[in-house]
């Protein structure tokens, strides 16, 4: 009997043994990727690192997912203990993409793939794709959502004043993104392409008078610095006048001005029209109940998707599907890209692009 319990317990022991040995095995799987994401204060931030884990872990690698609160000294520290960690390749949206150029050389020298996500790293050689949506797009549809929402516009199609409201003219104030984000000056860029036009006509009026990109952008996309702004535009230049639409480049920075216009006396019945983007669900309440006009859907599930397998090519020495080799300059070379298409989501549309797509669920939007 001794003998027997001794020998199960041998065997007991081997299998634990062999648990501990082929777990660690087994979890290692095809290697470590690091994924950088700049802030968890935006939604959509977490859900591209979730889609982004998610994807990899199904592919059999593991993940070192993490968060830098905006903070730049942050986000390099965790791209050194991901490197450290010994990652294969890392995937990185960056808070400013010009300040990891000493990160990147490191990575670059162990061979480690690098993929920018969503914002182009910039003043490096060292980054091998960039996976994003077509940015400059994004700024004409929100343009013309604008347009649409004050009836300038016959609709999101229209390319001229063919609206019911086309002479206006309509009071207009500008905001747009973080100027250490390269893709804030292709939202604007692509905005402006529609409303200068129509502001050189005055039928836009632009009264703070301010429409330079540096005299619009908001650091870090902060709906609180925005708020400040747009404080101070209605006590300068709207005392004896109405906002009738207001240009935003982000969800976040729309509600910063939301919470502005109202506590300057707006309700619901004279709130301005209202663009954004990302598809936040706080802001899609909005858009149903008529706070905001519009926001930009870019489904971060097909985003997560192109930077994985942009990733993966790399490792395997293949090169990544892309469909744009001219654009993205990073002042050190052009970045082979794939741009994915962004869509207008409003009131109209909603349920069909972003519930029924399963991107949000109906519960969640009340």
């Amino acid at each position: 009997m001794i003998k027997k319990i001794t020998t199960v317990v041998a065997v007991a022991a081997m299998a634990v043994t062999g648990l501990m040995v082929s777990a660690p095995a087994q979890a290692a799987g095809k290697g470590l990727i690091g994924v950088a994401m700049p802030t968890q204060t935006s939604t959509r931030w977490i859900s591209d690192g979730n889609a982004i884990k998610a994807a990899l872990i199904k592919d059999g690698y593991t993940v070192d997912l993490e968060y830098a609160n905006n903070d730049i000294p942050t986000q390099v520290t965790q791209l050194e203990g991901m490197l450290t960690k010994g990652a294969k390749a890392l995937i990185i949206a960056a808070i400013d993409g010009e300040q990891l150029t000493d990160v990147l050389a490191a990575a670059a020298k162990k061979k480690v793939a690098i993929i920018a996500y969503d914002r182009l790293l910039t003043k490096t050689p060292n980054v091998d794709y960039y996976a994003s949506f077509d940015n400059f797009k994004v700024g004409v549809l929100q343009a013309s959502s604008l347009l649409t929402g004050l009836g300038v516009f016959k609709s999101i199609n229209s390319t001229k004043a063919d609206g019911p409201k086309a002479k206006g003219p309509f009071n207009v104030e500008l905001f747009a993104g973080s100027p250490d984000d390269n893709n804030a000056g292709f939202f604007f860029n692509g905005a402006m392409s529609v409303l200068n036009p129509l502001i050189k006509s005055g039928v836009i009026v632009v009264k703070s008078g301010q429409t330079a990109f540096d005299k619009v952008a908001t650091l870090r996309w902060d709906g609180a610095t925005a708020q400040k702004r747009m404080d101070d535009i209605l006590v300068s230049s709207y005392s004896s006048a109405k906002v009738n639409g207001v240009l935003s480049p982000y969800d976040g920075i729309t509600r910063g001005i939301l919470a502005s216009l109202v506590s300057g006396g707006y309700t619901a019945a004279n709130l301005p029209v209202m663009t954004g983007q990302d598809a936040e669900v706080a802001s899609v309440k909005n858009i149903i109940s008529g706070q905001q006009y519009s926001t930009i859907f870019k489904d971060t599930r097909e985003l997560a998707k192109v930077a994985v397998s942009m990733a993966e090519a790399v490792l395997m020495g293949k090169k990544a599907t892309v469909n744009d080799t001219k654009t993205y300059n990073n002042k050190v070379k052009v970045v082979p890209s794939f741009l994915l298409t962004p869509y207008v989501v409003t009131k109209d549309n909603y349920k069909k692009l972003l519930v029924d797509s399963g991107y949000i669920k109906a519960a969640d939007l009340g």
